[in-house]
């Protein structure tokens, strides 16, 4: 038997005894893991305000060991550490074959099917198309393990906003977000994409304080009232590349109203509550929408090796170090917006 996290309701998760996972298909693996997170979009579940079923696991992003697959599985072997994406793709599909995993054909994701990450171990369908394997000075180095279990979500979905937000371009980027994804677009935007500025906007001080570290060279309080006139005066009437963060209708709008004309807006907080962004401005200042769901798989191995370079750490937005038997605290800490984001570490 093995520990995983169970979700019972609202504010209600918990470490439970669960039979261990077992190979079903030739091309599964079974991971351990050795580090584990608790995501922003997880509070969406545990504040009640997205349905799940008592009984279900919980966790979409781990890092660990291999230590078991099935006879078909060519790319990973047992012993080596792996970084698992927060969708799982067969890697074989159209749509894994143009970089877009998270609309693979066969894919599904964490939690599905009484398969948690923020649990011992993992069951992982299609190996092959899923898993990366780490880079070996990852291995036993604790700060790019920290980096390494970002690449699983907040740093790649970060990436792809800044990316497909145009940040390579050499213009101004606003990032408008101050959770762990916001400030990996700051990090992404800043570091990898060398943006000429980069301008994050936010409302919790020691978070901004990050994404000066990592690269914005302005920082705004987002419930400042002033803030987009400031915004539109800083930029000359609007940037050309804005990562929306956050995923609720006043950021979106907010991230809308800072684009200059022609300019892009991505979107990469889950939207919750959208109900009536501003469409019309959209369609009066030529805005491209982009963003989405991003495909951490495409983005692992090219972020990996920034990490390794020393050119980005995105593993400084884990504030919090608990133990697997503490997740629920975890949850906890991040519902009350005392912690960014917590790493679990299943064997501590």
């Amino acid at each position: 038997m093995m520990k995983a996290t169970v979700y019972h309701g609202t504010r209600d998760v918990r470490l439970e005894s669960v039979p261990d996972p077992k190979l079903r298909e030739a091309t599964d693996a079974i991971v351990r893991v050795t580090r584990a997170a608790i995501c922003g979009s997880d509070l969406w579940f545990y504040r009640g305000v997205v349905e799940r079923e008592p009984g279900e696991r919980t966790g979409h992003e781990f890092i660990g060991i291999v230590e078991e697959v099935g006879a078909a599985v060519r790319t990973v072997k047992p012993g080596d550490a792996v970084i698992a994406p927060f969708a799982i793709g067969d890697g074989t599909c159209a749509y894994c074959l143009q970089g877009l995993q998270t609309s693979c054909e066969h894919g599904s994701f964490w939690g599905d099917d009484a398969n948690g990450a923020q649990a011992e171990l993992v069951r992982v369908p299609y190996a092959d198309g899923t898993l990366a394997v780490m880079h070996e000075a990852m291995r036993d180095n604790d700060e790019l393990l920290a980096d390494a279990a970002t690449l699983c979500d907040v740093m790649a979905t970060g990436h792809h906003g800044a990316t497909t937000a145009g940040a390579g371009n050499g213009g101004t980027v606003i990032v408008v977000g101050d959770g762990a994804v916001g400030l990996c677009a700051v990090l992404s935007a800043a570091r990898v994409h060398r943006a000429e500025r980069v301008i994050a906007v936010g409302h919790n001080a020691a978070r901004l304080r990050i994404a000066a570290d990592f690269g914005a060279n302005d920082c705004l309080d987002s419930h400042d009232p002033q803030t987009l006139d400031r915004l539109l005066e800083m930029t000359k009437g609007g940037a050309p590349s804005i990562v929306e963060a956050v995923g609720n209708e006043e950021s979106f709008n907010l991230a809308i109203a800072a684009a200059r004309p022609g300019g892009t807006v991505t979107f990469v907080g889950v939207p919750h509550n959208v109900k009536l962004p501003d469409l019309r401005s959209i369609f009066l200042k030529n805005l491209s929408l982009r963003g989405g769901l991003a495909p951490a798989r495409a983005y692992i191995e090219p972020l990996m090796a920034a990490c390794v370079a020393g050119q980005i750490h995105p593993g400084r937005v884990f504030d919090r170090r608990i133990s697997l038997e503490h997740v629920a605290e975890g949850y906890a800490v991040m519902d009350q917006r005392s912690a960014i984001k917590v790493l679990l570490n299943p064997g501590a």
